[in-house]
């Protein structure tokens, strides 16, 4: 994208956010104070029609075309490095454009297919991250206000507010570094057992905190724990149903589900395959567990196309107000590469050509999954490999979003698989992992 355009859309994006600002807040002062969530979907109704017609307009200048030939490199490299399989989609202008390597299940051989589903790992984050921001929109919460006014007691500092937890600033210490010190013993020891979201908090508050609340950036899957904690108190339904009606219903994610605490996933789907600590050791098929450690924290499962389909959709503001998206996508930076920020449960990664894509990485035991697209929703991508606790896997298929977004860029001296679209710094880290 253009430096002149992209201007252009910032001013644009503005102008709209101001125009509809007027329309959520009057919207909601004349809605039915029992009926919050028509009142809010019909200023998003609005939002996403103002939104999609000014970008209509805005978006003349041509995007590079993804580079087919370097997402194939990038899924060779993750198997490579210890992938069974591994996929990618991208949808743009062009259209959808689907490759895949290697196999989605290592006994029957069959191959890795752009259908199949996997769990997403921390993507689910963004999931979560979208239903508080609907509550948010509806006056139920407010980002600035500290947890404990809606879930009294719950934390030991009444500092930590809503917005803390979505911008992982809170200090809550991560369970799950214990959970897994030892990667295979510490997912078998878990695998089928069904945890209270009070359990895992418990877990995390026999911990140090790591920091002063909104002092400093510090990954935590306990952040978006109490994240569910609050969707249920506020709406008194769970976190799958909220997930449900509010964004897998509407997105028509046919392919998305929250099925905690099931061990199973339904329909075809790729298996996925754990590495242990130890190298030489076989892999192990993570494939059926309940996923009950993560919950709201990482436990969706779902597609590629479907995961296109969210990211465009968050993007264009189908999903939040104008206001809200925009809290959502100011981020700071999560490490000193100046190319890594976070938002509000959202990822933003600045890329070499000057491309800017919004979205999550999500680490599960057996999955490596990357979910992004720009910012106006026109293109997206969503990768996957089926192996985790292997960092370079995870590097190697972060690759595909250079290829995708970026387009063909000069190979760099190395094998074949070290073209142009090598990510500046290894893979974040959405789970402890030791190989």
């Amino acid at each position: 994208m253009s430096r002149s355009m992209s201007r252009h859309l910032a001013v644009s994006a503005t102008v709209v956010a101001t125009l509809l600002g007027g329309l959520v807040q009057a919207t909601s002062a004349s809605a039915d104070p029992v009926a919050p969530d028509a009142a809010a979907a019909a200023a998003r109704a609005a939002a996403r029609a103002a939104f999609e017609a000014n970008f209509e307009s805005a978006s003349k200048v041509r995007p590079p075309s993804p580079d087919l030939e370097g997402v194939d490199a990038a899924l060779k490299a993750a198997m490579a490095n210890g992938a069974p399989g591994a996929m990618a989609r991208f949808s743009g202008p062009e259209g959808v454009r689907t490759r895949t390597a290697g196999v989605r299940d290592r006994v029957s051989g069959a191959p890795m297919d752009t259908a199949a589903r996997f769990r997403i790992g921390s993507v689910s984050k963004t999931f979560s991250s979208v239903v508080l921001l609907q509550l948010v929109d509806e006056r139920r919460l407010e980002l600035d206000a500290p947890v404990n006014r809606y879930l009294p007691g719950l934390l030991p500092d009444d500092r930590i507010t809503v917005r803390h937890l979505l911008t992982h600033r809170s200090g809550l210490a991560d369970y799950t570094d214990a959970m897994f010190a030892q990667t295979v013993p510490g997912f078998e020891a878990v695998r089928n057992r069904v945890f209270s979201y009070q359990e895992l908090l418990n877990l995390s508050l026999a911990s140090p905190r790591t920091t002063e609340p909104g002092a400093a950036y510090k990954y935590s899957n306990t952040n978006f724990v109490v994240v569910g904690m609050l969707i249920e108190k506020a709406t008194g339904r769970s976190v799958g149903t909220e997930y449900e009606r509010r964004i897998f219903k509407p997105l028509r994610l046919r392919n998305t589900s929250y099925v905690h605490p099931d061990t199973r996933i339904e329909g075809l789907h790729a298996r996925g395959y754990l590495h242990p600590d130890e190298a030489g050791l076989p892999l192990v098929d993570s494939t059926e567990q309940t996923v009950s450690w993560a919950q709201s924290a990482g436990a969706v499962i779902s597609s590629t196309e479907d995961l296109n389909t969210f990211t465009t959709a968050l993007m264009r503001g189908r999903l939040l107000s104008p206001k809200t998206l925009e809290a959502m996508t100011t981020v700071t930076p999560t490490d000193a590469t100046n190319t890594r920020f976070y938002g509000l449960g959202l990822r933003r990664y600045d890329l070499s050509c000057g491309a800017q894509v919004y979205g999550h990485t999500g680490t599960v035991q057996g999955f490596y999954t990357y979910a992004f697209s720009t910012r106006d929703g026109r293109r997206s991508l969503s990768a996957m490999a089926n192996t985790s606790n292997r960092g370079a896997a995870n590097t190697a298929l972060g690759g595909t979003l250079e290829a995708a977004f970026c387009g063909k860029k000069p190979a760099v001296a190395g094998s074949p698989s070290e073209r142009g679209f090598a990510p500046v710094a290894p893979a974040e880290a959405d789970l402890a992992e030791r190989r």
